[in-house]
């Protein structure tokens, strides 16, 4: 079964519940991000969460009556000191507030704050602790009288590597010795479907796609001498499950 998935940089909202059925079965899954700068393939994804919290706060004229006001980006701001102090407490997670916007006019209370928040974990375990820990932020008040609602805007489980995607591994690394290049592994931040592939119990492969780097910025490219040999090396593996 072969997939091009349109919305995979949005976290695959339409896609990942297909991805996810059709994957049910299969022997294994190769995923055609690019490969990293160096060349390796990546046998590890950490897992994602994003949210969109909304603080819900009251509003007051800030020069003749504050005290009447309940100060909705005060609070905003006490979750993103406590969100942001989360990354010190597991060594494979990180999270950070990357939108805070809130408020009307600099003499009015600001009614209404909305952040947003990326989660990443490379464990299963680490994962479910984080989000424990960031709801529990976000429904606990440091300014009294306020509220705050949440969403979940995306969210994919880590790909660990495990010993059937080590074989894998292990295959590609033959097979590219025998196309005369050196490849290796490795785990990276970022998400891709290979997460939902992985969720679901399949031993998935990613990075096979051609050689690039400088993601997500107006300097990001590929390396045209990789597709060559990359292509070479899907088709290979292809082979080998398949055999």
């Amino acid at each position: 079964i072969y997939i091009v998935n349109p919305d995979e940089e949005i976290g695959s909202p339409a896609s990942c519940d297909l991805i996810a059925q059709l994957a049910r079965g299969a022997d294994a899954a190769f995923v055609m991000e690019a490969a990293r700068a160096n060349g390796d393939i990546v046998s590890a994804r950490k897992g994602m969460m994003h949210l969109r919290a909304t603080v819900h706060g009251r509003s007051a004229h800030a020069g003749v009556e504050p005290e009447r006001g309940r100060s909705a980006t005060l609070e905003a701001a006490h979750k993103t000191v406590a969100l942001h102090a989360l990354n010190d407490r597991w060594p494979g997670v990180s999270v950070n507030v990357g939108e805070i916007r809130g408020g009307t006019r600099p003499n009015i209370v600001a009614e209404e704050a909305v952040m947003t928040i990326d989660l990443r974990a490379r464990l299963v375990t680490e994962q479910d602790e984080a989000e424990a820990a960031i709801l529990d932020i976000l429904q606990t008040a440091t300014v009294p009288d306020v509220t705050t609602t949440v969403e979940k805007l995306a969210g994919t489980r880590p790909m660990e590597k495990t010993a059937a995607s080590g074989e894998l591994v292990d295959a590609a690394v033959e097979i590219a010795a025998e196309l005369g290049f050196d490849l290796a592994d490795a785990e990276t931040g970022g998400g891709s479907d290979a997460n939902t592939t992985a969720a679901v119990g399949v031993p998935s492969l990613d990075g096979l796609g051609p050689v690039g780097g400088n993601d997500h910025t107006p300097l990001e490219y590929i390396e045209q001498s990789s597709i060559v040999p990359r292509t070479t090396l899907l088709a290979a593996l292809l082979f080998s499950v398949g055999r």
